[in-house]
């Protein structure tokens, strides 16, 4: 049985279909077509809306159900990582090598999977994201060396997490812990995850039925609070050894 799959129209302020509307196989896929200007991308984070592709193909717009998201406060790092981090000479800033890490999100060798849907085209649309204010990410440093990292986009008070990397063990749960830690000192509640990943689920993502989701969405890309720019300054520079208290515990695997 074939299904149809709307097409976005070329305005990039044209509409997107409801969310409610999404496939359930594969789960969430909305839409195709459009482009990855910065109105359009905006729009459809807003409206809890993705772009997820590969090379060789359209433009995919993605709406899943259930949507995983992390609690700013809710990060699980487990208690031998934890005891690790109370020695680690790393740290955290934000915005401060954006390039590199999307780079490495699309480049970094991950198990099980081929190729990158971070393409060119991607890294160049986040770019000016970044350029504008509404893209950040969170660095992690051994010394000059970029151990880890995590990018995403912000709007009012939400963050959209779209990748995160390791070039050292345990990189990318630092910058997801760092992150976390940032966005609950300034009141941001919710980091989206996107797509059910086990990986994930063992750092302490959950599960939200996608009304859920856009409920809560609704309210928190309205707010003023947090005008679009760098991090750099507000971020400051975060010791990987605070971490070490600052996540909450899970047992030992």
């Amino acid at each position: 049985m074939s299904v149809h799959l709307p097409r976005l129209g070329e305005d990039p302020g044209s509409p997107f279909p409801p969310p409610s509307s999404a496939l359930e196989r594969p789960n969430g896929l909305l839409a195709f077509g459009g482009d990855l200007t910065p109105a359009r991308l905006l729009n459809a984070y807003a409206l809890g809306i993705f772009p997820w592709f590969s090379d060789g193909q359209p433009i995919l717009w993605w709406s899943p159900d259930p949507r995983m998201v992390f609690e700013t406060q809710g990060v699980q790092l487990s208690s031998r990582f934890q005891r690790g981090l109370r020695n680690c000479t790393w740290v955290a800033r934000a915005d401060t090598a954006f390039d590199a890490v999307v780079r490495a999100c699309a480049t970094v060798p991950r198990r099980g999977q081929e190729g990158t849907w971070i393409t060119a085209g991607m890294q160049d649309a986040y770019r000016e994201l970044h350029r504008m204010g509404h893209a950040h990410s969170v660095e992690v440093f051994d010394g000059d060396v970029l151990a880890g990292g995590i990018y995403g986009v912000a709007l009012g008070r939400m963050f959209f997490g779209e990748s995160m990397f390791s070039a050292r063990s345990g990189g990318s749960k630092v910058a997801l812990a760092a992150l976390a830690h940032a966005l609950h000192l300034w009141g941001w509640p919710l980091i989206d995850a996107q797509v059910e990943n086990e990986h994930l689920e063992r750092l302490g993502a959950r599960r939200l039925r996608r009304d859920q989701f856009i409920g809560r969405l609704r309210d928190l890309v309205r707010s003023t609070q947090a005008p679009p720019g760098s991090w750099t300054t507000r971020f400051g520079t975060l010791a990987a050894s605070e971490l070490a208290s600052g996540a909450r515990p899970r047992p030992d695997e």
